[in-house]
């Protein structure tokens, strides 16, 4: 079976294509300078970029977890996350609070997709 790895760098790839399986490492924001629900914006954009080039899209997000700098960030992000999940389709999901790589990072999100 074959490994396919998008965006691969010199400490990780963005996403890693094993059969019909999908990981995508945990994704932050490009630009830290907004708030939390710019931030996932930006990261479910992402999501949606790293899902296409693997030949996927959000209908097919098997779980996600997401890592919130600080818990009262969850209703900012859940709205941003409500309007871009596929509501069909929920994946399987968990939030928890943590310190992040930085402080200008509000949030990190990871998942695993279907192909």
């Amino acid at each position: 079976m074959t490994i396919q790895r998008i965006q691969p760098g010199k400490r990780l790839s963005a996403a890693v294509v094993h059969g019909d399986t999908i990981y995508i490492a945990g994704q932050i924001a490009g630009d830290a300078a907004t708030d939390v629900k710019g931030q996932t914006q930006q990261i479910l954009k992402k999501f949606d970029d790293l899902l296409a080039a693997a030949g996927s899209s959000k209908s097919k997000l098997l779980s996600a977890t997401i890592w919130l700098a600080d818990m009262r960030y969850f209703d900012d992000m859940n709205s941003v996350w409500d309007a871009w999940m596929d509501p069909a389709n929920p994946p399987a999901r968990a939030t928890v609070e943590a310190r992040l790589a930085a402080p200008k990072y509000f949030v990190e999100i990871a998942g695993v997709a279907a192909k």
